[in-house]
C-alpha cells in the first residue's frame, strides 16, 4: 500500500503542478513582510519641535533660515537625565508681540539674566519631514511616544494569540480554508487601518490583523512543505522564507515612493486581497486529506498533479493510505503536542528556540540603534543581510544536516554579541560589521528552526505545532523592547550579555533534537516518536521489499543446506 511520499516520487516531487502552487504562496510570504515590519515606515518619527504661535510669522519677517529659527526660538539641550529633550519643550513666550527683534529676540525678555521659563508643548508640533505618518497625524511624540510601541506590541500580541484559533483551523478544517479565510480578513483589516479616523481604532484593527496574518503565513509554509517530495522540501522551505526578505526590500522602495502613511497602508493591503483570489485554485494538502480519512479527494488531487506534471498516475494510486494501521480520523488537539515523551521534549525545546531567535533578532536591531543616517538606506542594507543567510543554509543543510548548521548559527550570533561588548565606541564601523554578522547568524537560525519545527510534527497537528511553538517568538517580540531599553539604562552592554546567554543556550539545546535530514514527514504520533537522533533517509519501498525477500531466500537456502548435511 503506497504512501504519499511513494506517490510523489513517481509523479514528480516538484513538478509543474507544485510550482504553480509554490508561486502564490511565495507572494503571500513576501506580502507578510510589510505587515510584520511596516510600522518602521507607517509610524516614522521625524525631527520635530513644539509649535509656537507667531514663530512662523516672525521667521518670515526676519528672513531666518531654518537653522537660525531653531537657534533663536527652540530651547537648548536640557540637563542630563531629562526625559523630554528640546523637541518636547518650548519657551513660554508670546511670539506675537511686536517688540521682538530679529537678532536675539529673547535678549530683553529674561529678567536679571535669568533663564526664560520653559514648558511643555501646548499647541502641537512642527515636523521636519515630507509626507505624513501615524506619529505626525496623531502627535505620538514626547509624553505619548509610548503609544507607537503599543502599535507594534498589539500586532505581536495578535501573532501570539493566533495559534489558539488559526493553528487549530488549519489542522481541523484544512490548509486551504485557513489560507482563504485569514488572507481575506488580513487584507480587509489592512484596508480598514488605512481609513480609520483615530488612534484607538487603528490600534484595535492592527490587533485583528496580527491574529490572522501570521496564521496565513504559517498555513502557507505548512502546505508547501506537504505537497512537495522529500528531495525538495528544504529548498521550498528556505525559498519561502527568502520571499519574506524580498518583501522587505520591496517595502523599502514602496515606502520611499509613498511617504503618506495611509497610501502606503493601502499599497501594503490591496495586493493581499488580490492574492486571496489565487487561493481558490490552490488545492488542499493531500497529506491532510489522508489524515482526515478523505482518501477519495486526496487521490483526485494526486491524479491531477500527475497529469499536470506529465507523469502517468501510479496503478495502485487508489490504494493510497496514510498508514496501514490508521483506521480513524485524526483530530488535532493541543494535548497531542505533549502526549508522548519525544513530542513533549521537542515542543519545549522548539518553544525556547523560537523565543531566543526573536529576542536576539529584534534586540540586535534595537541595540544598534538609530545611526543618524538615511532611514530607507539603513532599512535596505539590513534587509539585504537576510539573503546571505538563506544562501548559507542552502549550501550547508544538505551536506551537514539540520542540527549542526542550526547550532553553528546560534553560536555565530552569540560570539558576535560577545565581541561587540569589547569593541570600543570609536570603532563604529567594526561594531556595525560584527552586529551584521550576528544578524546574519540569527536570521539563518530563524529560517532553519521553522523547517525543523515542520519536520518534527505529524501531519494532523503539524500546523498547530508550528503555530504554538512560534508563538513564543511573538511573546519575545512583545517583551524585547522593554528588555533592551531597561537593561541599557543599567549598563549599555547588559543586553548583549543577555543575547550571548540566550544564543549559546539555544545552540546547545538544538543538539538535543533528532536529525531530520532525509527523513519522511511523520504522519502519526508513532512516526514522530520513531525519529531517532541519527535518522537515516527513507529508503525506497521496493528496495526494502526486495531486500526482505532476498534475506528470506538466504535463510531458506541455509536451512536446506543444514538439513542435507
Amino acid at each position: 500500500m503506497p504512501t504519499t511520499d511513494d506517490v510523489l516520487q513517481q509523479i514528480g516531487e516538484f513538478g509543474c503542478f507544485q510550482k504553480l502552487v509554490f508561486l502564490p504562496l511565495c507572494l503571500l510570504s513576501a506580502l507578510f513582510a510589510p505587515v510584520y515590519v511596516g510600522i518602521v515606515f507607517l509610524a516614522f518619527a521625524p525631527d520635530h519641535r513644539c509649535l509656537s504661535p507667531g514663530v512662523a510669522e516672525l521667521s518670515q519677517r526676519c528672513g531666518w533660515s531654518l537653522a537660525e529659527e531653531l537657534n533663536w526660538t527652540v530651547p537648548g539641550p536640557g540637563p542630563v537625565g531629562d526625559a523630554f529633550p528640546r523637541r518636547c519643550r518650548r519657551y513660554e513666550v508670546d511670539w506675537n508681540q511686536s517688540g521682538l527683534g530679529c537678532v536675539d529676540p529673547l535678549a530683553g525678555l529674561a529678567a536679571n539674566g535669568s533663564q526664560l521659563p520653559v514648558g511643555p508643548c501646548q499647541h502641537g508640533w512642527v515636523y521636519d519631514a515630507p509626507g505624513s505618518s501615524i506619529v505626525t497625524e496623531f502627535d505620538l511624540v514626547c509624553e505619548d511616544s509610548w503609544r507607537v510601541d503599543l502599535l507594534q506590541s498589539c500586532m505581536n500580541i495578535g501573532f501570539f494569540i493566533s495559534f489558539l484559533g488559526t493553528g487549530y483551523i488549519a489542522d481541523r478544517f484544512g490548509r486551504k480554508l485557513c489560507l482563504l479565510a485569514t488572507t481575506v480578513i488580513s487584507a480587509v483589516s489592512g484596508i480598514l487601518v488605512a481609513v480609520m479616523p483615530d488612534y484607538t481604532s487603528v490600534l484595535l484593527i492592527r490587533l485583528l490583523q496580527g491574529v490572522v496574518s501570521k496564521g496565513s503565513w504559517t498555513a502557507g509554509y505548512t502546505m508547501i512543505t506537504e505537497v512537495v517530495g522529500l528531495g525538495y522540501r528544504r529548498i521550498v522551505a528556505i525559498l519561502y522564507q527568502a520571499a519574506f526578505s524580498v518583501g522587505l526590500v520591496l517595502l523599502c522602495g514602496v515606502a520611499y515612493a509613498l511617504p503618506d502613511w495611509r497610501r502606503l497602508q493601502l499599497a501594503m493591503s490591496l495586493p493581499i486581497l488580490l492574492l486571496s483570489i489565487c487561493f481558490w485554485y490552490v488545492p488542499e494538502s493531500p497529506r491532510w486529506l489522508l489524515s482526515q480519512k478523505r482518501n477519495t479527494q486526496a487521490v483526485k488531487i494526486l491524479d491531477r498533479m500527475a497529469r499536470k506534471n506529465g507523469k502517468p498516475p501510479p496503478a495502485d494510486l487508489k490504494m493510497l493510505s496514510l498508514k496501514e494501521d490508521v483506521t480513524e480520523k485524526l483530530s488535532p488537539s493541543f494535548s497531542d503536542l505533549f502526549r508522548s515523551p519525544q513530542l513533549r521534549k521537542h515542543t519545549f525545546i522548539l518553544m525556547y528556540l523560537w523565543f531566543s531567535c526573536s529576542v536576539v533578532y529584534q534586540g540586535l536591531i534595537m541595540h544598534l540603534g538609530a545611526t543618524g543616517g538615511h532611514l530607507y538606506l539603513d532599512f535596505l542594507y539590513s534587509s539585504l543581510m537576510e539573503f546571505p543567510a538563506a544562501f548559507v543554509i542552502l549550501v550547508t543543510i544538505d551536506r551537514f544536516g539540520r542540527l549542526y548548521p542550526l547550532a553553528v548559527s546560534y553560536l555565530a550570533a552569540g560570539v558576535a554579541c560577545l565581541a561587540m561588548i569589547f569593541i570600543p565606541h570609536d570603532l563604529y564601523w567594526l561594531s556595525t560589521t560584527v552586529a551584521c554578522i550576528g544578524r546574519m547568524g540569527i536570521t539563518a537560525a530563524f529560517q532553519m528552526v521553522c523547517l525543523v519545527n515542520t519536520e518534527l510534527y505529524p501531519t494532523f497537528v503539524r500546523n498547530l505545532g508550528v503555530m504554538m511553538c512560534s508563538s513564543m517568538s511573538d511573546f519575545g517580540g512583545i517583551i524585547t523592547p522593554f528588555l533592551v531599553f531597561r537593561l541599557i539604562e543599567v549598563w549599555e552592554a547588559l543586553p548583549l550579555i543577555l543575547f550571548v546567554v540566550l544564543s549559546l543556550a539555544a545552540g546547545g539545546m538544538t543538539l538535543l533534537l533528532p536529525e531530520t535530514k532525509g527523513v519522511a514527514l511523520p504522519e502519526t504520533i508513532e512516526d514522530a516518536e520513531k525519529i531517532q537522533r541519527k535518522a537515516k533517509p527513507k529508503e525506497n519501498k521496493i528496495f526494502q521489499v526486495q531486500t526482505s525477500e532476498l534475506q528470506a531466500l538466504e535463510r531458506e537456502t541455509s536451512l536446506g543446506s543444514k538439513e542435507q548435511g
